[in-house]
């Protein structure tokens, strides 16, 4: 369940209350434990005992080594099944945050505090918990849902413009599979900022929260959220194995692009859509440079993706704007095109 965005904590406090866990266990990363963290004890209303464990930030950090170490962090203060872990963060710490209370002792109860565009729009919503390993992104995960999800709008003015810009990507993308009116309000923003962008919020988390309530386990329609996903992990995967890491967001425009011309050379859209899609991306994603990618690896990772079926790769593709389709698979020579395309053709 998500909590509207809410200036005071009060559904906070009221769900503590309410919910009566035996001890809290706060997970940061350095800068929310800065930025964010004091913001929330202020308001929080409660004597429970509780315990601050803070991490690096970073995507790297998404592993098991962070997710034992958090485990034995758990056992060494004598966390029961009556605790209750807050993951305070983005997108990195509602992953790690989920997987490691959905596992310890078989399952702790755990809410979201989401406290970048990101997480507030995208990954804190679902039950998709997860880390990486061998720079895979997310292949070992878990189902499990927060007992809550609570949105405290503030957050966002304390993001740098690259993180406010990350979180976007997903925004678009929730718009070009299921509103076309949301895309076309999003891309109308003139200038990218927190104040801009915080009217069009609650819209796009509802879109994933009604995908996701209509396929929980991903078994069908929840598979259009990975639109730009399967080019999209591939890029982030090569960067994070060259210790160049770049933001999930900027690489689930690459990936968005990279789709949509695969969309258009499957003949799902016109060459005009496809144009009015990337045109409109690109407004605000800079291009990358990725060429130093073979296209060969790439194709490597996108068959580990978690969707595919067997040794093909199933791609999730618009088939219009706000519309799009699942568990298709792609020509190889057309997925080249669509790399190199972005590589070679896109920045002339």
């Amino acid at each position: 369940m998500i909590s509207p965005l809410d200036q005071d904590f009060s559904q906070l406090n009221h769900f503590l209350t309410e919910m009566k866990p035996t001890k809290l266990f706060f997970l940061v990363d350095e800068n929310t434990h800065e930025h964010c963290l004091p913001t929330l004890l202020t308001n929080l209303e409660t004597e429970l005992p509780f315990e601050i464990i803070e991490i690096e930030p970073g995507e790297e950090m998404k592993t098991i080594e962070t997710a034992t170490h958090l485990w034995e962090i758990l056992a060494e203060f004598q966390a029961d099944r009556k605790s209750l872990l807050i993951n305070l963060g983005g997108g990195v710490i509602t992953d790690m945050g989920g997987f490691v209370a959905s596992t310890y002792k078989r399952g702790i109860r755990f809410i979201n505090i989401p406290t970048t565009l990101l997480g507030i729009c995208d990954a804190s919503i679902g039950g998709k918990t997860g880390i990486d390993h061998g720079f895979l992104k997310n292949i070992v995960g878990t189902f499990a849902l927060p007992e809550r999800i609570f949105v405290y709008p503030n957050f966002l003015l304390t993001l740098p413009f690259t993180e406010l810009r990350s979180g976007f990507a997903e925004m678009l993308k929730h718009g070009l599979i299921a509103d076309e009116t949301h895309w076309k309000d999003l891309i109308s923003i003139y200038e990218l900022s927190a104040e801009n962008v915080a009217p069009h919020i609650e819209k796009s988390m509802k879109i994933k929260q009604d995908v996701v309530e209509k396929d929980f386990k991903e078994r069908n329609i929840r598979k259009t959220l990975n639109f730009g996903h399967t080019v999209g992990h591939a890029v982030e995967s090569l960067f994070m194995a060259g210790e160049k890491p770049i933001p999930h967001g900027e690489a689930v425009a690459i990936g968005m692009i990279c789709e949509t011309k695969l969309s258009e050379l499957s003949g799902l859209i016109s060459p005009e859509t496809a144009d009015e899609v990337m045109n409109g991306i690109r407004k605000f994603f800079p291009y990358v440079r990725i060429d130093d990618f073979k296209n060969e690896d790439l194709l490597k990772l996108m068959l580990n993706d978690k969707k595919n079926d067997g040794s093909t790769i199933s791609f999730s593709l618009i088939t219009e704007i706000g519309s799009c389709g699942y568990d298709i698979h792609c020509d190889t020579d057309n997925i080249n095109t669509s790399l190199n395309f972005y590589k070679f053709e896109l920045n002339k």
